[in-house]
């Protein structure tokens, strides 16, 4: 790959992280700040998803940390697989009966999911957290 190339990849993984990370953070915002934690539970309860209050903690800190993480390109594989599995939950268990289409279709949940497991494959890229811990990994090694 040239020089060019990695640069714009770079770039384009930059900003596919900063607007995925932050419509997560916005929805843990919405998810602790409007609902709280006992209305989230609580719509996870009418969901029927297992154990509401972990799950619905878990739910909130996977968005508000995750899409955090996402942002500063930490940890970026493992977040992404955390956050493409929240997706999935929503898209199948919240969204699957209302169709592709939105306002109550899966197509959002399923766009961050996948695009979510599309930069685990990826990584962060150069603009990151994880590419200063690598490099200075090789630094020290060498």
């Amino acid at each position: 790959m040239s020089q060019s190339s990695s640069f714009s990849l770079d770039r384009g993984l930059l900003l596919i992280r900063a607007a995925v990370g932050v419509v997560f953070v916005m929805h843990g915002w919405q998810k602790l700040a409007l609902y709280g934690l006992a209305g989230t539970t609580g719509f996870l309860s009418e969901l029927g998803i297992p154990w509401p209050g972990a799950n619905a903690a878990m739910l909130i800190g996977a968005e508000l940390a995750g899409g955090t993480l996402l942002l500063a390109g930490a940890g970026t594989r493992v977040v992404s697989l955390v956050l493409a599995f929240t997706m999935a939950v929503a898209a199948i268990v919240v969204h699957g009966a209302g169709g592709f289409f939105l306002p109550t279709g899966y197509e959002y949940a399923a766009t961050l999911g996948l695009i979510s497991v599309a930069i685990a494959f990826t990584g962060a890229g150069r603009y990151s957290v994880d590419a200063a811990i690598a490099a200075r990994s090789m630094r020290a090694t060498a």
